[in-house]
């Protein structure tokens, strides 16, 4: 009876445990890219060439148990070198002593083919709560028989949260860059 007990009891665990796969970044079908105000009248929009992540994903419940990302600061693009070097520099990113920012999730609650993604993320050595809207989260074999995944991470953070604090007034009013930095993520994984 005793062993029949630990059975059934070890069946009921693991029976409440998502059994998630690891998946590698496919890196010519991703883009980790952002948005903001340049003079409260356009968006300027860049991304970064080089990062990481480390994702185990349910394809069966749609749900990530792990998703964690490494992005090198000093791989920004904007298309302007100028530009991209003065984000490099102490009144943005720092990349000397910051080069990398990272998000670690914490939790995430799946919804059909959306969700939401919280986490922390790593700016600058400054640590805050950030939540992702995850959207078109989508499933598919692809010609070779792997399986792959893919969906965007939207979000909003503040920069001067993370002392990424640069800016100049204008004379009619406002500020040269907007405090609020869009988050948009495409992500396309492989199955190990």
């Amino acid at each position: 009876m005793g062993f029949f007990s630990k059975l059934l009891g070890t069946a009921v665990l693991t029976a409440g445990v998502a059994f998630a796969t690891p998946y590698n970044l496919d890196g010519s079908h991703t883009n980790v890219g952002f948005s903001v105000k340049h003079l409260m009248i356009t968006n300027v929009k860049g991304d970064f060439k080089k990062y990481d992540a480390k994702i185990d994903f349910d394809n069966k419940t749609k749900s990530f148990n792990t998703f964690e990302a490494n992005i090198n600061t000093a791989s920004i693009d904007t298309g302007i070198e100028k530009r991209d070097n003065h984000l490099k520099s102490g009144d943005f990113f720092l990349s000397e002593k910051f080069p990398k920012m990272t998000f670690v999730m914490k939790s995430y609650k799946a919804n059909g083919d959306e969700g939401k993604m919280q986490g922390d993320l790593t700016i600058r050595g400054i640590t805050k709560p950030v939540t992702l809207e995850v959207e078109d989260l989508a499933t598919v074999k692809d010609f070779k028989g792997n399986n792959r995944v893919g969906f965007t991470l939207k979000g909003k953070i503040n920069r001067m949260d993370y002392d990424l604090k640069w800016n100049k007034a204008l004379e009619f009013g406002g500020v040269a860059v907007s405090e609020t930095v869009k988050i948009i993520v495409d992500v396309q994984a492989i199955e190990k």
